[in-house]
């Protein structure tokens, strides 16, 4: 018998159980909370009806910018741009900044200062503007334009950084030149404009003495475009950085 003496016996103590006045307290602490917030939404019905109001005119507002604004500016733009880009086909450079004021045609410069909210076709008119000014001469203004493209094209990224190579290559400007080559090189690498940049980066970067600089440019025209015009020649160019290094 001794041996059962302590069998129903336990060292754990048990959280006592919630009491019926505990059970009511929370039930009115609830009901309290609840009418405090009852009470302050009927006194501020106005002031949060009024933010409610904001919120759902700024999404609207929203809406209609992103799907109806900006789409009609975009096409509106497109269309300004059209004749400037008959003209930038035919050399005309006049005409493709400024238009044909006798035919009553806009140019880029038109485009960029009466659509700026229009991403795509005012891109397009900045890289035109930068590529006529670059055929007029005029190296700064390309830079300035050519400066503000932001596309989503590669080739057109790839054409705008090489063109910004040429004009600061007119400008004196050879390492500015030899980073916008190499960029243009890389950001559309494909057969038509990759081995001209790479080339022309080589070349640059040897009027610097950057001999290393060339040695990497050639070396891409050898190894992975050895067909192309640029990439023909790329051996004897290669050979000539590599010799300056030693």
């Amino acid at each position: 018998m001794a041996k059962n003496k302590h069998r129903n016996t336990t060292l754990a103590t048990k959280t006592a159980a919630p009491t019926v006045d505990d059970t009511l307290q929370i039930d009115r602490d609830m009901r309290t909370t609840f009418e405090k917030v009852e009470h302050f939404v009927e006194d501020n019905a106005r002031q949060i009806l009024s933010i409610l109001g904001v919120i759902a005119l700024i999404f609207v507002l929203y809406l209609l910018y992103t799907n109806v604004y900006v789409p009609r500016q975009e096409a509106a733009a497109q269309a300004d741009l059209f004749e400037a880009q008959r003209y930038f086909d035919k050399n005309d450079w006049d005409k493709v900044l400024n238009g044909d004021k006798t035919a009553k045609t806009k140019g880029a410069l038109d485009v960029i200062s009466s659509h700026s909210g229009s991403t795509k076709a005012v891109n397009l008119a900045h890289y035109y503007a930068g590529i006529a000014y670059l055929n007029k001469g005029e190296f700064q203004k390309a830079v300035d334009h050519l400066s503000d493209v932001s596309s989503n094209d590669d080739l057109v990224t790839a054409m705008a950084n090489g063109a910004l190579g040429d004009a600061y290559s007119e400008l004196g400007k050879m390492q500015e030149a030899l980073g916008y080559y190499q960029k243009a090189a890389a950001s559309s690498p494909n057969e038509f404009t990759a081995p001209m940049f790479l080339l022309k980066a080589g070349l640059i970067a040897e009027t610097q003495n950057n001999f290393k600089a060339a040695k990497s440019a050639y070396e891409q025209l050898v190894q992975k475009y050895p067909n192309s015009a640029q990439g023909k020649d790329a051996d004897k160019y290669l050979t000539r950085a590599e010799q300056k290094l030693q």
